[in-house]
């Protein structure tokens, strides 16, 4: 019997579009997105004595140290809201952006073997990354509200209000910063090593410039002429209306949120194009 185009269940070409998001064949590949994310959970910390209890250790460790150094030391107020609170909140934004660009940063390099012995869509590979990370960011987030209560019942003046039901907005606008960030660093560095070595010391440097650790209003009013490093930084406003949204401290800029939407969109197409174009030939140059 004759076979025709129409007997295959699945065709693989090269692809001519320089733009695709091509959800579709992703979600054909669900089941290998699912598995990826499992692999990245599982995988991290299995060889660890304390294992998960990491994703827990690290914004603690970390929210004390910028309490003792930026509300003690350098005396840094944060209102009515308890300084250890007040770090937490933009610690735990903060990893995850950082967990989803760190991830993502060199996707081609970390699976070039997999990439040369069978074809999936490559893109399932920073996505399952955001995804993996989204799971840890909720561990977090539940060690965030606990803390919330205890200081709640502690008397601290910390509030909710209605605009909270954006929250998970702003984290998946968080996550596919951090992807777009990614997918571009990823394609660079098959052809520019150095940039994999620049990373970690610029998301060091970057945490600094996305107030963290201390709210935007006191960079306008301590060092006016450099305010300006912090009001383009579309993670700055991010990290400010979380703690708007979780203990109503601050406020939120609204022309700021419509810059950072722009900025974060602007940067995820980019990332997707030139993360289309380099998957057709970074094998020969990984």
């Amino acid at each position: 019997m004759k076979n025709s185009d129409n007997d295959w269940l699945f065709e693989i070409t090269p692809k001519n579009k320089f733009f695709s998001l091509n959800l579709k064949e992703v979600w054909q590949y669900r089941d290998l997105l699912l598995l990826f994310v499992k692999r990245d959970v599982v995988t991290v910390y299995k060889q660890t004595i304390l294992g998960p209890l990491w994703y827990l250790i690290q914004p603690l460790f970390t929210s004390i140290t910028f309490t003792i150094i930026f509300n003690k030391v350098a005396g840094i107020e944060t209102g009515t809201v308890p300084p250890f609170l007040f770090n937490l909140a933009g610690i735990m934004v903060w990893n995850y952006f950082t967990a989803c660009l760190t991830g993502t940063s060199d996707t081609f390099r970390s699976n070039a073997a997999i990439f040369g012995k069978v074809y999936f869509p490559r893109l399932i590979m920073p996505i399952s990354t955001v995804i993996s990370n989204l799971l840890k960011f909720g561990i977090q987030f539940l060690i965030f509200v606990a803390f919330y209560v205890f200081y709640y019942f502690q008397g601290a003046a910390i509030s909710l209000n209605g605009s909270l039901l954006f929250f998970p907005l702003l984290i998946a606008l968080m996550g596919i910063l951090g992807l777009g960030l990614g997918m571009l660093i990823s394609s660079l560095v098959t052809k520019y090593r150095d940039l994999s070595y620049l990373i970690g010391f610029g998301v060091q440097l970057l945490m600094y410039l996305s107030a963290v650790m201390y709210p935007m209003a006191l960079i306008q009013n301590k060092m006016p002429d450099y305010a300006w490093l912090v009001h383009y930084n579309p993670l700055a406003y991010i990290i400010e209306t979380t703690r708007y949204m979780l203990l109503g401290i601050g406020s939120v800029s609204f022309w700021g949120l419509i810059y950072t939407i722009g900025v974060t969109f602007g940067l995820f197409f980019m990332g997707l194009l030139v993360f289309n174009k380099t998957e057709k030939s970074f094998i020969d140059t990984v």
